[in-house]
């Protein structure tokens, strides 16, 4: 049995949508990352905290930090592993968006070994916590250099180290090199977790087979679907895999929106719960007509409704329509 872990994902993977997914068979997941700087000069920062919440039903939670700095993110995760709310910290070597990247944080690292290293080792004697890893394959095509900095990470100790098979050049386009992984995983003894392009159970599997990895880590691939952790563990132990119905879909939606306005005020909530109805609803008829009506709704109220009119409309057509919803 392989770990199934969800990835960090801004915006997206808050405590309420982790909480879905634990129910679903997650066994690990990740705080949105937080800078170690602005927890260092602005830790009560409500936007920090928010991203802080651990939630009443989240059996583990590993805090991801990212920062350039090494000893300023050393001294934000040993102030953070004695607040006693998570159980590991995380290093962020592998965002590579335009406002992190280029500016030597997340997937910057991998263009400096020297700080990356630095980093690992003093954040690893800082903490009281096991420190983990999250990098890309290399930061360009040019500097394919996982193996060198997995094996720092080993040395450095940290507990394990999760790869996704892209380069920070590539962002999400092309495919995950998980040839590469397998070699990350031939090259240390720590626990090896691939990520990239899994966005089925039978992806999950047969990925997991050839790289020989400790475990999967599922990012894209659980937008709007909690259930593929479900649907992994069930493959890999001989079962069949359970489809999921569009009633599954409708009472997740209710549900999801619940507990969005139990944790925040209706107005965000409405405005978080657009984009993760839009991943629901993908592939079923209708599905972008209803989108329009859910991004320009007020209200929860309405919101629910509208929804519940949408599946009853769904459950009407006896031929489901096969063909994927793109708008």
């Amino acid at each position: 049995m392989f770990d199934i872990r969800l990835a960090p994902m801004c915006g997206i993977t808050d405590h309420v949508y982790r909480t879905i997914c634990y129910e679903q068979g997650c066994d690990l997941a990740y705080t949105e990352m937080i800078s170690a700087m602005g927890y260092l000069c602005a830790p009560k920062q409500r936007a920090t905290q928010e991203l802080m919440i651990r939630g009443p039903r989240e059996p583990f939670l590993i805090l991801q930090l990212f920062g350039r700095d090494p000893d300023t993110v050393a001294e934000a995760a040993k102030r953070i592993c004695d607040l006693g709310i998570y159980d590991g910290i995380d290093l962020n070597m592998g965002c590579p968006a335009k406002k992190i990247a280029p500016s030597g944080e997340g997937c910057g690292l991998m263009r400096t070994p020297l700080i990356a290293s630095d980093m690992m080792e003093k954040t690893v004697k800082a903490s009281s916590l096991p420190v983990s890893v999250k990098m890309r394959i290399g930061y360009d095509s040019e500097h394919i250099n996982v193996e060198e900095y997995a094996k720092m990470a080993e040395n450095a100790g940290i507990v394990s180290v999760t790869v996704h098979g892209r380069t920070r050049e590539q962002q999400y386009s092309g495919e995950a090199d998980w040839g590469i992984i397998a070699r990350v995983k031939e090259k240390v003894h720590i626990p090896v977790i691939g990520n990239g392009d899994l966005f089925s159970a039978e992806d999950a599997l047969d990925k997991q087979k050839k790289a020989n990895t400790d475990g999967v880590m599922i990012g894209r691939g659980a937008l709007g679907n909690p259930w593929i952790f479900r649907q992994i563990r069930e493959l890999e132990k001989g079962q069949s895999v359970r489809p999921v119905t569009n009633e599954e879909k409708h009472a997740m939606i209710i549900r999801h929106y619940h507990m969005m306005l139990d944790s925040r005020p209706e107005q965000i909530a409405v405005r978080e719960m657009r984009k993760h109805i839009g991943w629901y609803i993908k592939g079923i008829r209708g599905a972008g007509k209803f989108r329009t009506e859910i991004n320009q709704c007020p209200d929860a109220a309405t919101a629910m409704k509208l929804t519940d009119c949408f599946f009853e409309d769904a459950q009407k057509i006896k031929e489901p329509d096969q063909q994927e919803d793109r708008q």
